[in-house]
Order: C-alpha cells, then sequence, then structure tokens
C-alpha cells in the first residue's frame, strides 16, 4: 500500500534532518509524519491540529500505515499546548505565510538554536520572510516544488545570524539563489509579473496608503529585475 503523499509534502521531507522527535504542525491527514516515521527520518512525530476531524482522520491513516504507536495526537491552535523541548524540528505546511508567521509569533520560546523549522507557506511568502528576518529567523536553505499546477516554496530557518532583507530578498532569498533550482527561472518569472502588476495596480490608485506602498513593491520589482538579467547572462 503506497502512501498517497503530494510532491509538496515530500519536498518539506527532504528539509527535515533526522532527530529524535518531529512536529508537525496543521497535520490534516497526517501523511507528513507517516511518510518521515516509514522512512526513519525521526522516532516520533507530534502531530496536531486545530480542528477534530483532520485530526481523526490522521490517526485514522497513522493506524493504516502501522505508523500510530509512534505519533501523537494534539489538539492544538499552533504551538499551544506543546511542551518546550519536546520536539527537534516542526514542520509548518498549507497555510497562508501570515499565519505561519502569527504561529510563530505566538510561541517566543521557539526563539532558540535547539529547534529547526520547515515551513510551506501557501500564500504570502514574502510576507513570512520578512517576518523571519525581522525576528532572528535565518533561512538555511529553500528550494521549490511542483505540485497540482502551483510552484510552492520550502523553506528551512534556524534562529539566529539574522538580518533584515531587502525588498527584493523577500520574495527571492539568499537562500534560495544559493539552492541552484532547476525550477528557479520559472519562480522568478512569475515573481516577476506578480509584481509588475501589482506595481501596476497600485499606481493607479489615489489612497496615499496605496503610494506609500507602491515604493516597496517598486523596488522589489526593480531588484528582482536585475537579478533576471543576471541569470539570463550566466
Amino acid at each position: 500500500m503506497k502512501l498517497p503523499i503530494s510532491a509538496r509534502l515530500l519536498a518539506c521531507a527532504d528539509l527535515v534532518s533526522s532527530c529524535e522527535t518531529v512536529a508537525d504542525v496543521g497535520t490534516d491527514h497526517g501523511y507528513l509524519g507517516v511518510h518521515l516515521l516509514l522512512h526513519n527520518v525521526c522516532s516520533r512525530v507530534i502531530a496536531s491540529d486545530l480542528r477534530e476531524k483532520p485530526l481523526a482522520n490522521a490517526k485514522e491513516n497513522a493506524l493504516r500505515f502501522e505508523a500510530a504507536d509512534r505519533m501523537t495526537f494534539l489538539r492544538a491552535d499552533g504551538f499551544r499546548g506543546f511542551e518546550p523541548g519536546s520536539f527537534q524540528t516542526a514542520v509548518l505546511a498549507g497555510m497562508g505565510g501570515d499565519l505561519i508567521a502569527r504561529i510563530l509569533g505566538d510561541a517566543p520560546w521557539l526563539c532558540s538554536s535547539a529547534y529547526t523549522l520547515v515551513l510551506q507557506p501557501q500564500s504570502a511568502a514574502n510576507d513570512l520572510r520578512r517576518w523571519l528576518g525581522e525576528n532572528g529567523w535565518s533561512i538555511e536553505r529553500e528550494r521549490l516544488v511542483r505540485d497540482g499546477g502551483f510552484l510552492y516554496s520550502v523553506m528551512r530557518v534556524v534562529f539566529g545570524d539574522d538580518r533584515a532583507l531587502t525588498p527584493g530578498e523577500q520574495y527571492v532569498s539568499p537562500a534560495l539563489r544559493r539552492e541552484g533550482d532547476p525550477l528557479f527561472p520559472d519562480y522568478l518569472d512569475r515573481v516577476s509579473r506578480a509584481l509588475e502588476l501589482t506595481v501596476s495596480g497600485i499606481s493607479q490608485s489615489a489612497d496615499p496608503a496605496d503610494l506609500a506602498r507602491a515604493s516597496y513593491f517598486r523596488s522589489a520589482l526593480d531588484e528582482i529585475r536585475i537579478l533576471s538579467e543576471k541569470e539570463k547572462n550566466r
């Protein structure tokens, strides 16, 4: 029986280093935790979800793939209910970047070299990268994955050695540039087109708040264009 895990979650699993316990926050169907256990990436998984139904589904799947005895199931909002030190790596996947930032901000005890985070934002990835840089986290690795016609970013982050990211780096992190991902040119094109549409739309607004925001997006677009030219000339 094959585990029906998505390419997106497999990309998250690939960034999890071997450890004792992984926290799968927002586990949904529990496939990520089961995969990590079946491949001996970790010895235990704490699978949490805010809703009871997904948690029940995760328990059923863990039983079906004979991994339930190594999993703890926790109904929790983010890291509320977790004991500090109960895991070494936490995965937050399949939620918006703004929600991930809120969950991390609600657990200040995570700000320690004892933890590694694997984050996969469904949206607002630039906002998440900005928040990480402003709150002491650095992106150690970032890779791309195509799944269901969408292009997703997956990042591994650690606490310390932080610096604020420029507007362009909030869309394309230095870690992603270093990765040499084959999907990188497609990602650059997508980001560039999205920023062009945003700048065009905001520039036509009469709202002073929009005009102030336009400066941020223009700066990001200028950086991405320079980066795109460098990539073409490599």
